[in-house]
């Protein structure tokens, strides 16, 4: 058995670690907040950045000193986050990239195991059109790269890859031991780590006795309470990015996601690359342009956006009912825009010209995976 010695001691923990905040102040604090009017509570936002992208934090209706304390902490815990599941060529996920093509047993960083037990149930509810496990098509594309770059592959290089693509039902956990089946396994969480980094964060301000709160990285956001008594209002863009679709009115706890081909590409030979791969054909997923999920977990939007992209504009609704999301909005190729009637009950569109295809209701979905049909 291999053990990893590199794994950080900020990272013993499988999930940040307890507020640091002083009970009784925080306590204090909160009930001036309660017995004031809602609509006069201060509004604290913090920018940063994060995760390979801009983030922002608002914290509603406490002091300005505590929000920023529990900002900065907020902050400091992303970063550890990043540093473990984001960024290449160190950290404990490269440990473990590092250790998987063996196919002997080590221990996994605490970080990373919650992070690949998620990421095993959405995989298997895509159909695996969500798949962490194929961080090397992310390599050889360019992608793994800041900026990413080409040149594209050979398509030989694919076609033997292709042969032996891994599944993240290739990366087994026991106890605190994980082992790769598959010799061509490379974890790679760009599908999932800003969602699951969200749902953390968002915890951790709950704990912290925080009701009211919006953290948003990149292209993916979730809302806790409401923005001094009023709804988080989101904006949900137009395929490539350019110009607002509609707006979506987000409370009590949601969180919305979008998957584009316009977030992070290259320009090679007058052909413009996106990093969304689709694992059965190794190349970058087409018929699509962008897809927005919402859904009570961001670790789900963020990966069933993901999934529903390379599904493209015919499959994309059996993933959606499969993996549990009702809330979907598809911008697809030829430029019509598709959604479901859950979704098309609470956008807000602010071009009423563009004609909306609403697709039929999706099936009942289990409780367990916290969405349902409207």
């Amino acid at each position: 058995m291999t053990t990893d010695p590199c794994t950080e001691a900020a990272l013993t923990h499988t999930r940040p670690p307890r507020p640091l905040i002083p009970l009784l102040l925080l306590m204090a604090c909160l009930a001036t907040v309660l017995t004031a009017c809602r609509g006069d509570a201060p509004a604290h936002t913090t920018r940063f950045e994060t995760f390979g992208a801009a983030a922002d934090l608002t914290i509603v209706g406490i002091d300005r000193h505590l929000a920023e304390e529990v900002s900065q902490r907020i902050r400091r815990e992303l970063d550890v986050l990043d540093r473990v599941s984001w960024t290449p060529g160190g950290g404990s996920l490269a440990r473990v990239n590092q250790l998987l093509p063996s196919g002997e047993p080590f221990i996994a960083p605490p970080a990373i195991r919650p992070l690949v037990a998620k990421s095993q149930r959405l995989a298997e509810q895509s159909g695996h059109l969500f798949n962490p496990a194929a961080g090397f098509l992310t390599d050889i594309w360019g992608f793994d790269r800041d900026p990413p770059r080409g040149p594209p592959p050979d398509p030989a290089t694919i076609r033997q890859y292709l042969e032996h693509a891994p599944t993240m039902a290739d990366v087994r956990i026991e106890g605190l031991e994980m082992v790769g089946t598959n010799p061509t396994t490379q974890l790679d969480f760009g599908g999932i780590a800003r969602g699951h980094a969200i749902d953390l964060a968002i915890e951790s301000l709950r704990e912290a006795g925080i009701r009211h709160a919006q953290l948003r990285i990149g292209d993916g956001v979730r809302a806790i309470g409401d923005r001094t008594g009023r709804p988080w209002r989101i904006a949900i863009r137009r395929a490539g990015g350019g110009g607002v679709f509609g707006i979506v009115e987000l409370r009590g706890d949601e969180s919305l996601f979008t998957a584009g081909d316009h977030q992070r590409t290259y320009l090679h030979g007058g052909r413009v690359y996106h990093h969304i791969l689709d694992p059965r054909t190794g190349s970058p997923a087409h018929g699509v342009r962008a897809v927005t999920v919402i859904h009570s977990e961001a670790a789900t939007a963020d990966a069933a956006a993901h999934a529903l992209f390379i599904a493209g504009p015919e499959g994309w609704w059996s993933v959606a009912a499969a993996m549990g999301v009702d809330q979907v909005v598809v911008f697809d190729g030829a430029g019509r825009v598709q959604m479901t009637p859950a979704m098309a009950a609470r956008l807000e569109p602010l071009d009423g010209r563009q004609p909306i295809l609403v697709s039929p209701p999706l099936t009942a979905v289990g409780k367990e995976q916290g969405s349902g049909t409207r």
